[in-house]
């Protein structure tokens, strides 16, 4: 009677609410490389080993039949295409990367992909069922073409204002410090990286680039000159110092055109979510690959340093962040829960996503790991590059694909309404970009004035100026 009485008062209990992945956004730098100074560089065996195992973790926890967090209507052992997007800039490290991830996340199907023909004979794709899931190559990607053959993190950007204030870093009193008191540092490695830099070289401005050299050979190297220098406490400072100059030429809190690849993620991040939002999950997961340089802009504009002061460092091969659409509403049939009731989860994993397990941060300052899909929205907005129009106005390009946009040959950027929400009291990139332009305007026109002023100069009428020409020509030859 007592058991028969349990069971009721369980059975009047409320049934706890079961969170629903509807979607999921995925961004990954790419696994173990040659050295950017060797170039042209290379995927690693070691790193495609590792990425491969990074997509095989994430098979595990979304993708696959028992996985611990299955997305929302996605084909769990042969891909559908229609139901993914995986993108990478030109760049044969990054491509790469991408291509041995997908095996591990979809990884040959075997027997699941044999197909029966008319004649009653039965064919298995190549390699055990290799999927041929396509990488497609953007332009338009967070990171730049060719990024792993660029030493400098700017360097292939495009973006003319995010080089100039990166370039700002390199004359601060700042990096004068940091390149005098490493001076003789650096100076003690000669003997380790004289084949490669020369005694010019071999400073805090080429900070990265020796410590990946470095990091490269403590891997890969059975023989390193004078490897007797390389104490754990010089390895120790050599990354240290090159995560100080790649973070603050990433990412500055003052002039955030610094962190054009964070602001292009952005968007790019609430664009697709958004998209899978609005499709009600039928293209649920979207990966691109991508350079460090993103990780760390995006980490700086979103506040993450606040939580842990690991975020200003350089991520390690194969580290990856995802954002998860998720949802505590009860489906059934064809039913999809509304914005109200899906929030994000922002996810970062320091290294292979199978050594190093994704933990949940707290992104833009808050206090919750799960942020409401419209706070999301309107937090990462007021940073987010949303289309090539904003790109354009906040990078001050006027060439190229930004030629028409700078003619007013494009709409205003309205199509992004959709994902875009009000910025609130902060000030957007984009405005920033036109701030920034007007404010460099008045300069002119006020640099101008004072020369006027202070040269007793007037101005004059054209027809004037034309009835004197041949005089004034000829003081000047005189």
């Amino acid at each position: 009677m007592a058991s028969k009485a349990l069971l009721l008062a369980l059975a009047a209990l409320p049934l706890a609410k079961t969170e629903t992945v509807l979607g999921l956004y995925i961004f990954s730098r790419h696994g173990d490389r040659t050295p950017k100074s060797l170039a042209p560089t290379n995927l690693t065996s070691l790193g495609a080993d590792e990425v491969h195992t990074s997509g095989s973790y994430y098979r595990s926890a979304y993708v696959a039949s028992d996985a611990a967090s299955p997305i929302l209507g996605l084909s769990r052992d042969v891909a559908a295409l229609t139901q993914l997007t995986v993108t990478a800039p030109v760049d044969n490290v990054l491509q790469n990367s991408a291509q041995a991830f997908l095996q591990g996340l979809y990884p040959p199907a075997g027997g699941v992909s044999t197909q029966e023909l008319r004649n009653d004979s039965r064919v298995t794709a190549p390699l055990g069922g290799y999927q041929y899931i396509p990488v497609n190559a953007v332009s338009t990607a967070s990171s730049s073409s060719n990024s792993e053959n660029n030493p400098w993190l700017q360097g292939g950007s495009g973006c003319d204002n995010a080089v100039v204030s990166s370039n700002n870093y390199l004359s601060s009193a700042e990096y004068k410090t940091a390149f005098s008191e490493s001076a003789d540092f650096y100076k003690d490695l000669l003997p380790v990286i004289n084949s490669t830099f020369d005694a010019d070289d071999a400073s805090f401005k080429n900070a990265y680039a020796i410590y990946d050299y470095i990091h490269v050979a403590t891997i890969h190297n059975q023989t390193i000159p004078a490897s007797d220098l390389l104490t754990n406490d010089t390895l120790f400072e050599l990354k240290r110092l090159a995560d100080v100059h790649e973070w603050n030429l990433a990412y500055n809190s003052t002039d955030s055109i610094r962190a054009i690849a964070g602001a292009t993620l952005a968007g790019q991040i609430v664009e697709s979510l958004n998209a899978t939002i609005a499709g009600r999950s039928k293209q649920p997961l979207h990966i691109q690959f991508g350079a460090y340089a993103s990780f760390s802009s995006f980490f700086g504009l979103a506040q993450l340093p606040t939580v842990s002061d690991d975020f200003t460092g350089v991520v390690d091969y194969a580290s990856s962040m995802a954002f998860e659409l998720v949802t505590n509403a009860s489906l059934r049939g064809d039913s999809y829960p509304s914005a109200d009731d899906i929030s994000v989860r922002f996810l970062f994993s320091n290294g292979s996503a199978a050594d190093v397990n994704p933990k949940a941060y707290p992104l833009f300052g808050q206090e919750e790991t799960v942020l409401p899909w419209t706070t999301f929205v309107s937090e990462i907005n007021k940073f987010a590059v949303g289309d090539t129009p904003d790109w354009c106005r906040v990078c001050g390009v006027t060439t190229g694909s930004c030629a028409a946009n700078a003619m007013g040959g494009s709409d205003s950027g309205d199509n992004a309404s959709a994902t875009r929400a009000p910025n609130g009291n902060g000030i957007s990139l984009p405005v920033a970009g036109v701030i920034g332009a007007l404010v460099t305007l008045a300069v002119i026109l006020g640099a101008e004035a004072l020369i006027y002023f202070l040269g007793g100069l007037t101005l004059v009428k054209k027809s004037t100026l034309a009835s004197g020409a041949a005089a004034h020509t000829a003081e000047t030859k005189a």
